[in-house]
């Protein structure tokens, strides 16, 4: 078992695909449960970590509430079916962090500055904080240099997995290692594990 460490995920381009919407011209998270579609081969990895004693927590900027895209309800629903996906294959996350802000904001209470939204590491501080991690002892893997950013600024170590609709928001960080998709990056926690218990 790893008791002290732990992984985080960033969601829309690791676990579930992104989605195109016409209105913004943009690859965007989905903003209803039913465009959420789980990436290929993200359960298996996501099973490998668990089977080895990892624990799971899921670390997301969701700004399409704050943008006026969507409604929150929609978006706890997208969690929920990505939640139910996974429960089913008796995957479980810890915790799932959510950053609904965006400093472009129109919607009162999710608009403007705050100290959760990734590049910032309060999420993973918060996370670290109320379950006793050694963040120098956890990973976070995401597709973007916001979440490179952020698990350095906690202290964690970092995968990037490059996404081709996210290629624009990625290149100006460093992570630790830089992955060709989930199962690979599970496979350098796996093998750095290993080599620091020998």
């Amino acid at each position: 078992m790893n008791p002290a460490g732990a992984a985080f995920f960033d969601r829309d381009g690791i676990l579930n695909e992104l989605v195109y919407y016409a209105d913004w011209g943009e690859m965007e998270s989905p903003r209803d449960p039913l465009a959420l579609r789980v990436r290929e081969g993200v359960a298996e990895a996501l099973r490998e970590l668990t089977d080895a004693g990892w624990r799971l927590f899921l670390v997301s900027n969701q700004p399409s509430y704050a943008k006026g895209k969507t409604s929150l309800q929609n978006l706890k629903a997208v969690h929920a079916r990505l939640e139910e996906h996974l429960a089913q294959r008796q995957i479980h996350f810890v915790e799932a962090l959510y950053c609904y802000h965006h400093p472009a904001g129109v919607v009162a209470g999710v608009s403007g500055e705050c100290s959760c939204r990734k590049p910032k590491p309060g999420l993973l501080l918060e996370a670290a904080s109320k379950h006793n991690l050694d963040l120098s002892a956890c990973w976070m893997v995401g597709d973007q240099d916001s979440d490179v950013e952020c698990g350095r600024a906690a202290g964690a170590r970092t995968i990037l997995v490059p996404n081709e609709h996210s290629a624009a928001k990625c290149g100006r960080s460093s992570p630790n290692v830089i992955a060709p998709d989930l199962t690979a990056a599970v496979r350098v926690i796996l093998q750095q594990q290993e080599s620091t218990a020998s």
